[in-house]
């Protein structure tokens, strides 16, 4: 049986549930897989699975620079020739990028650290998740072991910096790439030679039977949820200048932003400007659990996204039967359109605030058939059931599951919720 090593920049993470839910929907496939993560931020997390998912993970740096350095002399003498190549291959993925070498000798250290963690595992195949500095990990660790390796691009940093993490050379070493839209692999698409376009693969995040379950009518309260870190990308900035012009208005709402990041300070400035305290609520992190209850408690999801790959928030919210309010850029719309949301164009404050008003507005009957449209999408694109099988597949060296079985399989998904 093969034995896949996951392998992250930080896991488990905040806002990487749809990797542990990935992982534990392909280990009930009857794969095997270990938990590797080059960093942690175990003080951030908040949700029991996180915490539980943590203790089964382990942490690269946490063994020290000391360890890192005899890892690194421990292997140039073991595989002096795989070493070399290697370390060649450092050198020159660090000309090409915004990081110093010494940071690159540190890839190259954590990937030592790792071909001895994986030789305990009798690992066969490395995944990695982003295709930043974990896929150049995984890389490096290829060079030295020869086991082969895949990653998942999400974007939008991947599309953002193509040259600074290498990702054509990433790609032309991987077994395969996974994308996770059909927008992001035609962005694979651009950086790829075509005898190379048999390596992308489209397989999306997954939602699971807890948000299956069937959804409740949305509130008669006037109440919206933003769920997402606070950062530029993700909008909030003008998601509260859209809110100013309603309160404006003289409309009566709430709207809660679920969620912490860099931004926190200057969206908690913006609401006092804007004399928005009454109409917005900052409530920081919050578990998975808290996230459902929030969504749930509201009438829609709204995330007015500048750059995105595909947002699995968006997919849980129509999960739960709550239409959403988004941008239509990048993978969103191949999810989201008028039967289950409103698209908006990115960076335009008028439109999401009518958008925005359509919501609070619009009676909880029709509100609810829109979530149903939205659910009904989720568990025939985005099963995890689904989704983690063609994962499977791929790493067991199989033909990927056939656009012609997603149906079949996505029924025998929701029976089981």
């Amino acid at each position: 049986m093969k034995t896949i090593a996951y392998l992250v920049n930080q896991y488990p993470k905040v806002s990487h549930s749809f990797v542990r839910r990935e992982i534990a929907a392909i280990e009930s496939l009857g794969v095997k897989i270990e938990r590797f993560s080059i960093r942690s931020c175990a003080d951030e997390l908040v949700d029991p699975d996180d915490k539980q998912e943590l203790e089964r993970t382990r942490i690269v740096l946490s063994v020290g620079t000391s360890r890192l350095l005899q890892a690194l002399i421990r292997t140039a003498a073991w595989r002096p020739l795989r070493f070399w190549h290697a370390l060649r291959l450092t050198l020159k993925l660090s000309r090409s990028s915004d990081r110093s070498v010494a940071h690159h000798l540190a890839y190259l250290a954590e990937a030592c650290v790792l071909l001895g963690w994986f030789a305990e595992s009798s690992v066969t195949h490395i995944h990695a998740h982003f295709g930043t500095n974990s896929t150049t990990v995984a890389m490096l660790t290829h060079v030295l072991s020869e086991l082969p390796y895949s990653f998942t691009v999400h974007g939008p940093e991947e599309f953002d910096r193509v040259r600074e993490i290498s990702l054509v050379e990433k790609i032309d070493r991987a077994a395969f790439i996974v994308a996770i839209s059909a927008f992001g692999r035609s962005q694979l698409y651009r950086w790829c030679p075509q005898a190379q376009w048999f390596k992308l693969h489209v397989v999306h995040c997954g939602v699971d039977a807890e948000f299956f379950a069937q959804p409740t009518l949305p509130p008669e309260t006037p109440r919206l949820v933003c769920v997402g870190r606070l950062c530029e990308q993700k909008g909030q900035l003008l998601l509260l200048e859209a809110a100013s012009l309603l309160a404006a208005a003289g409309l009566q709402f709430q709207l809660v932003l679920v969620g912490d990041g860099p931004m926190r300070s200057q969206l908690e400035d913006a609401i006092d400007r804007l004399q928005l305290r009454s109409h917005v609520i900052l409530s920081g992190w919050a578990s998975n659990l808290e996230v459902r209850r929030q969504i749930i408690a509201a009438r829609a999801m709204v995330l007015p996204s500048f750059a995105e790959g595909l947002p699995v928030v968006l997919m849980e919210a129509l999960a739960l039967g709550r239409p959403v309010i988004s941008t239509y850029i990048a993978g969103i719309p191949e999810l989201v359109d008028s039967d289950c949301g409103w698209l908006i164009p990115a960076g335009t404050i008028e439109p999401l605030a009518e958008a925005m008003r359509s919501a609070l507005l619009a009676p909880p009957e029709t509100l609810a058939t829109m979530g149903k449209a939205g659910r009904d999408r989720v568990i025939a694109q985005h099963s995890i059931t689904v989704e983690a099988a063609k994962l499977a597949a791929l790493f067991q060296g199989d033909t990927p599951v056939e656009k012609s079985a997603a149906p079949a399989l996505a029924a025998a998904a929701l029976r089981h919720t």
